[in-house]
C-alpha cells in the first residue's frame, strides 16, 4: 500500500521507536494523548489531557514505523487509543498491510467499544489488553497489564498466551538529549537504587 494516508491527524503524546515491554517481541510503541478515565494510580497521567500535544498525521508515524528495522509490530497506548480510533485506523491498515502486527491497550472493556470506528480498529488488531488500571488490583507479575482486572485478548491467531511466557517487564531508555524514560510495569523501589 502507498501514497498518502487520507484522514486528520492524530494526538501523539509521545513515541519509543524499540521496546519489549509493550507487546511480543520488539515494538514501535505509539503513545496517544487524551483519556478520560483518569484512574487513579495511571501510570501516564501526563496522557489524560485532551490539548493538542504533538499532531501528526499517519503518513508521518508510518515514516518513523518504516525507519524502524527489525520490529515485530506496533503498539497503541495512552492516553486512551480508542478515543482517537477513527483517526487510528488509517494507519492501523498500513501496519497490518506491511506485515506488523498491532497491539492496542485500552482502559474500555470491550462491551463498551461499540462504535463503527471502534469495530473498525478492533478488527485490525491482533492482541487487545482491556480494563481500567484498579490500584486495589495492582500485580506486578501479570504480563503486559498492571492490575488483575485487566486481562489481555487474543484476537487473531498471530499470537497466544504462549507469547507471554518471555516478556520483559519494564525498561529504561536513553535518547539523544540524554533524556532517561521507563517504560512497562515497574516494582515500587524500582528506582530506588538510581541517586
Amino acid at each position: 500500500m502507498t501514497g498518502t494516508i487520507p484522514s486528520r491527524p492524530l494526538n501523539v503524546a509521545r513515541w519509543l521507536a524499540r521496546s519489549a515491554v509493550n507487546g511480543p517481541g520488539e515494538r514501535f510503541v505509539l503513545w496517544l494523548q487524551g483519556c478520560g478515565l483518569a484512574c487513579p494510580g495511571c501510570w501516564n497521567p501526563d496522557t489524560w489531557s485532551f490539548a493538542s500535544r504533538q499532531l501528526m498525521t499517519p503518513d508521518e508515524l508510518m515514516a518513523l514505523i518504516q525507519a524502524t528495522p527489525g520490529i515485530e509490530g506496533v503498539t497503541f497506548t495512552g492516553g486512551e487509543p480508542f478515543a482517537q480510533a477513527a483517526a487510528l485506523v488509517p494507519l492501523a491498515r498500513r501496519i497490518r498491510a506491511e506485515g506488523l502486527s498491532l497491539v492496542v491497550f485500552t482502559g474500555h472493556e470491550p462491551h463498551e467499544l461499540q462504535s463503527p470506528p471502534a469495530h473498525k480498529l478492533l478488527s485490525l488488531t491482533d492482541v487487545l489488553i482491556t480494563g481500567r488500571f484498579v490500584l486495589a488490583e495492582r500485580d506486578l507479575s501479570l504480563t503486559w497489564r498492571g492490575s488483575r482486572n485487566q486481562n489481555v485478548l487474543f484476537l487473531t491467531p498471530r499470537y497466544s498466551p504462549a507469547d507471554t511466557s518471555s516478556a520483559g517487564q519494564v525498561e529504561l531508555h536513553l535518547d539523544e538529549t540524554g533524556t532517561i524514560s521507563l517504560t512497562g510495569f515497574p516494582p515500587d523501589d524500582f528506582l530506588d537504587p538510581l541517586p
